[in-house]
């Protein structure tokens, strides 16, 4: 295998100077998808009230993330083949759109149908996102600017929760979906306007048949992550036969990507060197982490412990300020020493101990110790999410970054998707038994229910969050193994090439990818 070393070089070229626009584009355009991911969990609890079908709440998200997962990576190629701004204005009108329908669902079905086109757009929003800034910013440059990374992530991790239960605590839980429309708005205007990524473009022709088999062999996995153990048994003819979709559609697939010009994922990236691979297993970890304690968090927060939505947005924070102060810190240390295996080591081993200690809750746990145990999870995410990115970034060349930062993307919603699946299993699983109690439609009608029902349900809940966060605990003590095999090569210093002053707009003959 190669090293990141023996990668083509990249012209060194100086970072543009107008680079912080850009990325404040770029990065309100992210925004949009992390305040929608913390935003509606705040607000499922309240969604479920309204629609029912609280055995159908995971699939609010999974339908999201398993649509984000399945088109990031056709979203990444097209921004490499076509261009990547054009790319990236379709993915934030994409999601626009499925962000009003949203809002407008009249039933679980109808919102989990419109969450579908979100996620559409969600994929190119990621994919495009991490494309952008690979090009914009060498590995080594791109702790100067975490201080812009963290501020969104600020306000999406943090804002998100206090935004969700306060504008399910005194508006409608709709707008937890139209909050998207002007922040969304104000992104495409400023890309338009702003964004300028001069490059020759690539005549070839896109790897449909690839399109085809990942599509179908991601669909089989989270189908099957969903039914198993709970609409299925997991030796029944209906979970084998997915499972032989996955492995036969994933093995087309490999044959695929060898033998065609463009491949949709070249394969090189995941055997060029094992930095990768190992970086993809932490992003996947990352995933799945993020998305089941955003979701079945305030869950636990507003039915078990009795906090209001607005609450439970607050109660989120000992969670997120952590991710954004520790990976603030962890990319200055990064770029002032170049040192980086540490801190997804450490990463790892903060998820271990906080969703272990989480995974011990019970009725009585009181919410000082919860936020306790969800401050050494937020320290986890923060040494882990980002770093486990630079490394993937470190590991390829820039032909092939597009293709090799939507696979980051794919890997992080995959995870996402599978974990929620998972997760939802579990849970589902554990509540079945009381789903006629009368609060599986709303957490707040618990007062109501005679105390021996009221128990029995609390008591599910319980065991069914407690489930998850042992089942997460676990898949981080593996993540803690890849981490120990990441092997901390040198940081590359060489930034794209450097436009020159006739292509700093589009021009007949350059495209702003």
């Amino acid at each position: 295998m190669s090293t990141p070393a023996s990668l083509p070089a990249q012209a060194p070229a100086a970072v543009p100077k107008n680079v912080r626009w850009v990325l404040l584009g770029v990065m309100l355009a992210m925004l949009l998808s992390m305040l929608d991911n913390m935003v509606v969990s705040t607000a499922m609890p309240t969604i479920v009230g309204e629609l029912g079908g609280l055995e159908h709440i995971s699939w609010v998200v999974t339908a999201y993330t398993l649509v984000t997962a399945v088109t990031t990576p056709i979203w990444g190629k097209l921004g490499d083949l076509v261009g990547r701004k054009p790319m990236y204005l379709a993915s934030i009108a994409v999601f626009i759109v499925g962000s009003a329908l949203c809002g407008a669902a009249q039933s679980m079905t109808g919102l989990i149908a419109f969450r579908v086109v979100q996620g559409i757009g969600a994929g190119g929003i990621g994919a495009g996102a991490f494309a952008l800034i690979g090009a914009l910013v060498p590995p080594r440059e791109r702790g100067k600017y975490q201080g812009m990374t963290a501020s969104v992530m600020a306000i999406g991790t943090i804002g998100g929760p206090l935004l969700g239960g306060f504008v399910t605590g005194h508006f409608d839980w709709r707008w937890a979906f139209y909050v998207n429309l002007p922040l969304g708005l104000a992104a495409l205007v400023w890309l338009w306007l702003n964004l300028h990524v001069p490059a020759k473009r690539i005549k070839a022709k896109i790897d449909w048949a690839g399109i085809a088999l990942l599509t179908v062999s991601i669909s089989a996995l989270v189908l099957a992550a969903t039914w198993a153990g709970t609409t299925y048994a997991w030796g029944s003819w209906q979970i084998l036969a997915l499972a032989a979709v996955v492995v036969l559609g994933l093995l087309a697939f490999i044959t695929v990507e060898k033998r065609v010009a463009e491949p949709l994922l070249p394969l090189s990236v995941f055997t060029g060197h094992r930095n990768y691979p190992l970086a993809m297993v932490l992003i996947l970890v990352a995933g799945v982490v993020m998305f089941g304690a955003g979701l079945y968090l305030p869950l636990f927060q507003q039915t078990v412990q009795g906090a209001s939505a607005t609450n439970s947005g607050l109660l989120m924070l000992p969670l997120m300020i952590p991710v954004v102060i520790v990976s603030t810190i962890a990319g200055k240390v990064m770029s002032a020493t170049g040192k980086y295996k540490i801190f997804p080591i450490l990463g790892t081993v903060f998820l271990v101990a906080g969703l272990g200690l989480l995974a011990t809750m019970d009725t009585g746990t009181s919410r000082l110790l919860t936020g306790l145990y969800m401050t050494l999870v937020g320290i986890g995410l923060g040494f882990t999410m980002q770093m486990a990115g630079t490394i993937a970034q470190n590991s390829v060349s820039m032909r092939d970054m597009g293709a090799a930062m939507s696979s980051v993307n794919l890997f992080r919603t995959l995870g996402g998707s599978l974990g929620v699946a998972v997760f939802g299993s579990l849970f589902t699983r554990a509540v079945q038994p009381t789903l006629g109690a009368g609060a599986e439609n709303d957490p707040s009608a618990l007062h109501h229910l005679p105390a021996a029902a009221k128990t029995a349900y609390l008591d599910a809940v319980t065991t069914g969050t407690g489930h998850i966060f042992l089942s997460a605990a676990i898949l981080c003590a593996l993540a803690f193994i890849a981490a120990l095999l990441v092997v901390e090569v040198p940081l590359k210093k060489a930034g794209p090439p450097a436009p020159s002053a006739g292509t700093t707009k589009d021009t007949p003959t350059t495209a702003a990818r």
